[in-house]
């Protein structure tokens, strides 16, 4: 039976948003917190980027000791040949691409200036999904960018000439949010049956519309036979209005009334993460999440009504589709408002124990106690916020990659 996976594209798309960003240690945090979700793939960087190598080959050690697994870690890269071998001079252990070029007659005009035509496009893109695998990667997809705006038989033919070049997916890039939900259906529907290959979806919130899109867009592919990935990034992060935020793409799956009884997502997928994950991103990026956010917002359990109030008090499924505690929501948090003791790059060893201690971390002797309060002082100005606890107790257990994660030297 066809399936919904996961693809999320915070450490790629969301991070080149205008005007934010996230240090390498943070990124490494966002792919700890998919993995704990149980999503299926972490567009996780650039790996022909050079300030991105040391993070990149870092995460791939975690994942190949186990700690980060078995979310699947994957690179975007142009589909020219020369970004596909840099990136594995750079990145020699990724197994995974994206490969990406424009498709749409506007910007085969508007940014290629009319130097390559549509059949130089496919020309390139296969030359560069080919030299990936030679290069030793396991799957390629290949991203048709400004999909929603592309001619959908030069689409398909785009599509059978990357799926002859050994494709895995072809992703559909709604570039500008350009679509709506029966649109996107019903050119998704026709593109997969006409190529039979599963297909992922891209999609913007220009006009408000990011995952509904990207929802509907996979139930084309699905009653077209094809196993659908969705593209998504957490709180919605993303160039210009963003991109399809994740939880609401997983709860519209779940609880949608159309999609509730189809069983459609991967059973791996668990929501008691989303909570402490969206919390977490907002403060790594620097970013409040809306009162009104799906699931996570201020409000998205609060009722004041007089008549709705009355119905939630008397039984919770009058006004609210899906329960806080299904995403991890409810617990009382701890506030500290006495003595607190925290760690910075100006910290010492006496306080930084006390803040282990509290986390129930126990050091071998002083030695690994104080190379560890070193690496969290480099933290600290790496971030240039103070920790968090999970940024803590990673340090702490995997110091060798911690390191590697935070040195960026320009070449």
């Amino acid at each position: 039976m066809a399936r919904i996976y996961i693809i999320d594209v915070t450490n790629r798309d969301g991070v080149q948003t205008s005007r934010i960003g996230l240090a390498k240690l943070q990124k490494t945090l966002i792919n700890w917190y998919l993995n704990e979700m149980g999503v299926f793939q972490s567009e996780f960087g650039f790996p022909f980027t050079h300030h991105e190598t040391n993070y990149l080959n870092a995460n791939i050690e975690l994942a190949e000791m186990g700690a980060l697994s078995p979310i699947r870690l994957e690179g975007w890269a142009r589909a020219i040949k020369k970004d596909v071998e840099l990136s594995f001079k750079l990145v020699p252990n990724i197994k995974h691409l994206n490969l990406s070029i424009s498709t749409s007659q506007v910007m085969l005009d508007g940014k290629f200036m009319g130097k390559m035509s549509e059949n130089d496009v496919i020309k390139v893109m296969v030359e560069a999904t080919e030299t990936a695998y030679k290069m030793g990667a396991q799957t390629v997809g290949v991203n048709a960018e400004d999909a929603s705006r592309t001619d959908i038989e030069y689409l398909i033919k785009f599509g059978l000439a990357a799926k002859n070049a050994g494709a895995k997916r072809l992703r559909y890039c709604d570039t500008l949010g350009a679509d709506d939900p029966m649109t996107i259906y019903e050119r998704i529907k026709h593109i997969a049956k006409k190529v039979e290959i599963p297909i992922e979806l891209h999609c913007h919130n220009d006009l408000g519309m990011a995952a509904a899109c990207s929802v509907l867009g996979a139930l084309g592919a699905l009653d077209a036979g094809q196993d659908a990935y969705i593209n998504t990034t957490i709180n919605a992060v993303g160039e210009r209005a963003g991109n399809a935020d994740l939880l609401s793409v997983l709860l519209a799956l779940k609880y949608g009334s159309g999609f509730k009884d189809k069983n459609l997502l991967s059973p791996e997928i668990k929501l008691d993460k989303i909570w402490a994950f969206a919390k977490y991103a907002s403060y790594a990026f620097g970013i409040p999440i809306p009162v009104n956010q799906v699931g996570v917002g201020a409000n998205a359990f609060a009722h004041e009504s007089g008549i709705h109030a009355d119905g939630a008090l008397k039984n919770r499924r009058n006004y609210e589709l899906y329960d806080y505690e299904e995403l991890g929501r409810g617990e009382p948090e701890l506030v500290e408002t006495g003595r607190m003791i925290t760690v910075g790059e100006y910290s010492g060893i006496k306080g930084f124990r006390n803040v282990f201690g509290n986390l129930e971390v126990e050091f071998k002797n002083d030695e690994e106690a104080a190379n560890v309060l070193e690496l969290v002082r480099y933290a600290n100005v790496h971030t240039q916020k103070p920790l968090t606890k999970e940024e803590l107790l990673f340090v702490a257990k995997h110091p060798d990659q911690a390191r590697k994660i935070m040195t960026v030297i320009p070449t």
